[in-house]
């Protein structure tokens, strides 16, 4: 005879409240407000909850309620050390509080964010963290009619949805340029990778500052739809030399385009920062102890995370910021690799 027993059957709050021998009301009173329920009680049920694996149905408490407990994170990248600085700040301000993380990838696709928002709509989320500010119309319209606190992270604008934390790309990409200008080079080129929307803006930076300077020359960009590796900066640096051979200096889109650029500068016997300058963007981790030194633009997405999550409690309780557009700045970390003063002593890799 076949095994009709149901392999997939959901403990519910039912069968917790029988195994605790107590009503469904205090079994859903203990989970949710266990302070008004005796220890002796309450500690019955969470060894029910323990035994049977019980887990709290979302949907059923938002419909009892204006909304779960979750707070969802929506990012493009989950290979991205970008954004496991902003989970890392996301996941530390959620501590000790009610609410979970949701966490949900788009992989940079438009209509995937759309689709996402919608599962996220239907889940009735606490609140809903949610990466760039270029959400198509559809996905915009889905996140105006969450009823939920709704920031946006890593990018600040004029036209918030609700709440905004993140920063000026366009300044990033200026203050990078402007850099390399007050460092001496002066055919500057600009390599990057997956361009989208934010890193358009450090493009956009860059090329203000260099028609500034009256050093602009659009065939020294060179970008790409690959996703952004150390491999392929090495490999972009060298084809942006074939192009551009007296070039002196790039700014490369972030840090890890930056360090293939620099591998392969080593690779060539190029002197860094002597012959070649290169200024990455992010400042992460290994920037300050590569060799040479990276340097970079930093940006704040640990706090950028975490003041979200802030955001969305406080936005929770009625305490909405005065100001929806948080903007937490960028910062110039000159380092060896832009520094001309050390001269041509930085050179490895012969």
């Amino acid at each position: 005879m076949p095994n009709k027993e149901n392999k997939y059957k959901v403990v519910t709050l039912k069968d917790v409240a029988a195994f605790a021998d107590v009503s469904v009301i205090t079994a859903s009173r203990a989970l949710r407000t266990p302070d008004i329920v005796s220890d002796k009680v309450r500690a019955r049920i969470r060894e029910a909850v323990d035994t049977l694996g019980y887990a709290p149905n979302q949907a059923a408490r938002a419909l009892a309620s204006s909304s779960t407990s979750i707070i969802g994170v929506i990012i493009p990248s989950i290979a991205n050390l970008v954004f496991s600085d902003v989970l890392r700040g996301v996941y530390d301000a959620v501590e000790d509080t009610p609410f979970e993380v949701q966490l949900a990838n788009t992989r940079y696709n438009s209509r995937k964010e759309e689709e996402l928002l919608r599962v996220f709509a239907a889940q009735r989320p606490g609140g809903l963290i949610v990466s760039g500010i270029d959400q198509t119309s559809a996905a915009r319209s889905v996140l105006e009619s969450l009823g939920c606190p709704v920031v946006q992270i890593m990018d600040i604008g004029p036209d918030p949805v609700d709440m905004m934390v993140g920063f000026d790309h366009r300044q990033g990409g200026r203050m990078a340029a402007r850099h390399l200008i007050e460092s001496g080079y002066r055919r500057i080129g600009f390599i990057g990778a997956r361009m989208d929307p934010r890193a358009q803006r450090r493009l956009e930076g860059y090329s203000h500052a260099l028609q500034e300077a009256g050093l602009f020359d659009p065939s020294l960009i060179l970008t790409s739809p690959h996703p952004t590796s150390v491999m392929l900066g090495s490999r972009m640096l060298s084809d942006f030399l074939a192009l551009a051979p007296d070039a002196d200096a790039v700014f490369c889109n972030n840090d890890d385009m930056a360090l293939g650029a620099m591998f392969e500068c080593q690779r060539r016997g190029i002197r860094i920062p002597g012959q070649f300058g290169i200024m990455g963007y992010n400042d992460l981790e290994f920037s300050a102890h590569s060799t040479p030194s990276l340097s970079s633009v930093r940006t704040f997405r640990y706090d950028m995370g975490h003041q979200a999550v802030g955001m969305v409690l406080a936005a929770s309780k009625g305490e909405r910021p005065e100001q929806p557009v948080r903007d937490l700045g960028t910062e110039l970390k000159a380092r060896q690799s832009t520094d001309r003063q050390s001269g041509n002593t930085l050179i490895t890799g012969q």
